[in-house]
């Protein structure tokens, strides 16, 4: 009897832990680690704060559980992907698990998956924790690329490439949410397509026309004074996340007073409103530059996606990583991703005419415009994932495979 009681106790635990997780998800994926308190979590499943202690002790514990949780899912559908036996099977494979798990979560089947944007708002030890976790699945997710077909591309281009492939796995629950779940299976065939086939038509090249940086940063001078104060935004949040990035470690970068901050910005989310402002302006400022281009519109959007590209890595760079979304208030965030749609909904547009005159191959425009935007997004830690690379290099490592085919040489 006492074994039995033991045992029930031992799944009574189990699940009541397993409705924390679901519930504290949910809240860690609307409002980041800053927004998912103990108390709030304990609110989400009808329990006091002190219960919610008796399963985690504080509140990084609990985040850092949810995306770990998370993590181990991935885990295991890269595991069963990397059993397939070639790299476009692998790639289908771990889309359609990752897929049909969105679609299980939009019918209510199946808990949400957390997002794992905000690692860097944890505190150690939790966040080396899952840190590990995510390269480990990081680097299983590389495995895709292991065939000797490949074998020249070299570890860096497949790490860049690796990193490319979970941006567009990530990002994809952000825009998903536009189509009915029942649509999640041909979605799945339209993001494989143009990862396997690029956008490029057959003989096409890759051959952008240069657009100077220069054009795309600020003018005169007091523009210029801003735009130092929020590139130096940028890159703490970047780097440390909303939580690391201080009024202090903001001021003391440009050895300017928390005067000097609270002028410019009446608080930090203010800021990171005006670091995203920033990073749509710069995004639009290309798309007009390559607009203006004579030539196709295969030209006009390899030379819009080379200069992002560069300027990533470029001393005007980086740009704001949409991961810096889940640190703001509901509200704005929805904003912000409006924002962001419609830079992607401008690069849709130019797709659509590609396909209409020839130059660019029949894709969906929609689905290719958001993976484009979350590719040059992205671009900003491309210098994380492979040390060394250089501005020049930058638009042929990263920005190419998405246009020209994950697995084209």
């Amino acid at each position: 009897m006492a074994e039995r009681n033991g045992g029930r106790s031992t799944d009574r635990f189990a699940r009541k832990r397993e409705a924390i997780l679901d519930a504290s998800t949910l809240i860690l994926n609307q409002k980041g680690v800053k927004g998912l308190t103990l108390g709030v979590a304990a609110a989400a499943v009808g329990l006091s704060t002190t219960s919610v202690t008796y399963y985690f002790k504080r509140k990084d514990d609990l985040a850092a559980a949810c995306m770990m949780r998370g993590i181990a899912w991935l885990q295991g559908a890269a595991d069963q992907a990397m059993g397939e036996a070639t790299p476009p099977a692998r790639l289908r494979r771990l889309l359609e698990l990752y897929l049909e798990r969105l679609r299980l979560t939009a019918v209510g089947q199946a808990p949400p998956l957390p997002a794992l944007s905000d690692i860097r708002a944890l505190n150690n030890p939790r966040r080396a924790e899952v840190s590990e976790a995510f390269l480990k699945l990081f680097r299983k997710v590389r495995g895709v690329f292991d065939t000797p077909d490949l074998a020249w591309l070299g570890r860096g281009r497949r790490t860049a490439r690796t990193h490319m492939l979970m941006e567009q796995i990530f990002w994809a629950a952000a825009w998903l949410p536009k189509y009915d779940a029942e649509d999640y299976p041909r979605i799945c065939e339209r993001m494989l397509d143009i990862l396997l086939g690029g956008l490029a038509v057959e003989g096409a090249q890759w051959a952008p026309a240069p657009i100077p940086l220069a054009d795309l940063a600020a003018r005169d001078g007091q523009e210029m004074s801003r735009e130092t104060f929020l590139l130096a935004a940028t890159r703490l949040v970047n780097s440390r996340g909303y939580r690391g990035a201080s009024v202090d470690k903001i001021s003391a970068e440009l050895n300017v007073t928390k005067g000097s901050f609270y002028h410019h910005n009446d608080a930090k989310e203010d800021l990171v409103v005006a670091c995203f402002d920033r990073t749509f302006e710069v995004m639009r400022r290309v798309q007009r530059l390559a607009m203006g281009l004579a030539g196709d519109q295969w030209l006009k959007l390899t030379s819009a996606a080379a200069a992002l590209a560069e300027y990533q890595l470029s001393e005007y760079g980086p740009l704001l990583r949409t991961t810096a979304l889940s640190a703001l208030p509901e509200a704005i965030r929805e904003e912000q991703v409006a924002h962001s749609n419609r830079v992607s909904d401008r690069f849709a547009s130019m797709i659509s005419d590609g396909i209409s005159e020839g130059s660019i191959r029949p894709v969906d425009p929609f689905i290719a415009a958001q993976m484009l935007n979350a590719t040059l997004n992205a671009g900003a830690e491309l210098g994380v994932w492979v040390h060394g690379v250089t501005q020049k290099a930058a638009p042929s490592v990263f920005a190419r495979p998405l246009l020209m085919g994950i697995f084209a040489r």
